[in-house]
């Protein structure tokens, strides 16, 4: 990685003295580098990377910093092929650390962008997330989310056609499916347990966002897609910011998306998942 380390180098304006593989995902190389100045900064790079991946990401981080609710990593620079990221120094949880998460979101989830779906694309994994704003919360789910990622898989073979009937009827249920109207939530689009860490005071950051203008209950049931939350964040959330009647009802409809994504990216078990929900939502 000389070659890149000199790259980043003259990105950063400084001499790397080190460049230490790290943690990092499965779609990027991650690295932590040590600056001349003594800093260090987290590094992500991808050799070819979908166009605007990066870019996107920086757009999310910054989309949901300006809530003022939830730490999120500054972004220092963003190349076509890589992503500098302020260096989030890990720490032991506050004793209240469940409680400021779920206060957090809730507080995340009030600062409402102006649409249903956002300035640019981006990506969920290495998928690309289409989000040209819609006027409703029903039109975009449908037409952005359940719609892309259940034809994707469709024309890869993994549903049959009396799967196809099923989710047909489900787009048309749809709009009397997802409760009464809220405003769009600023959401982080991607919130499972390994995109939440703990900063050197003990508080939540939230990383690797696939944010946008959406519904804030998306955000919710994919935290409860594959645990790693504990009920006191849940209930911190709802003390500050009530969910609307019917919520509960609503957790699979949403957690669909996420399922029919994971198809995409993996097949296997998920195509039963999504299929067993799609055959309970009808």
């Amino acid at each position: 990685m000389t070659s890149f380390a000199e790259r980043l180098a003259g990105a950063l304006g400084q001499a790397v003295v080190s460049l230490e593989p790290c943690a990092g995902g499965d779609i990027n190389q991650a690295f932590t580098a040590r600056l001349a100045d003594g800093s260090r900064v987290f590094v992500k790079y991808h050799p070819k990377p979908p166009v605007g991946m990066f870019a996107a990401e920086a757009g999310g981080l910054r989309f949901l910093g300006e809530a003022n609710a939830l730490r999120v990593p500054e972004v220092l620079y963003v190349g076509d092929d890589f992503l500098v990221l302020a260096l989030i120094e890990a720490g032991p949880r506050r004793p209240d650390y469940d409680e400021r998460l779920g206060y957090g979101l809730a507080a995340l989830h009030q600062v409402s962008p102006p649409w249903f779906g956002g300035e640019r694309d981006n990506f969920i994994g290495r998928l690309l997330q289409d989000n040209r704003p819609l006027p409703t919360w029903a039109a975009f789910y449908r037409d952005r989310r359940l719609r892309p990622q259940y034809e994707m898989a469709r024309h890869a073979g993994y549903f049959s056609p009396r799967t196809d009937a099923a989710m047909n009827r489900l787009f048309d249920q749809l709009p009397q499916r997802l409760g009464p109207c809220e405003p769009p939530a600023r959401i982080h689009g991607d919130l499972w347990g390994g995109n939440v860490i703990v900063d050197g005071a003990g508080e939540p950051c939230l990383i690797d966002p696939a944010a946008h203008g959406g519904h804030r209950e998306v955000d919710l049931a994919m935290m409860r897609l594959f645990g790693g939350f504990a009920p006191r964040v849940f209930a911190a959330y709802a003390e500050a910011f009530p969910l609307a009647p019917g919520h509960s009802e609503r957790v699979s409809l949403y957690q669909l998306y996420f399922l029919l994504v994971h198809v995409n990216l993996f097949g296997g078990a998920y195509v039963h998942s999504a299929t067993s929900v799609i055959d309970q939502l009808v």
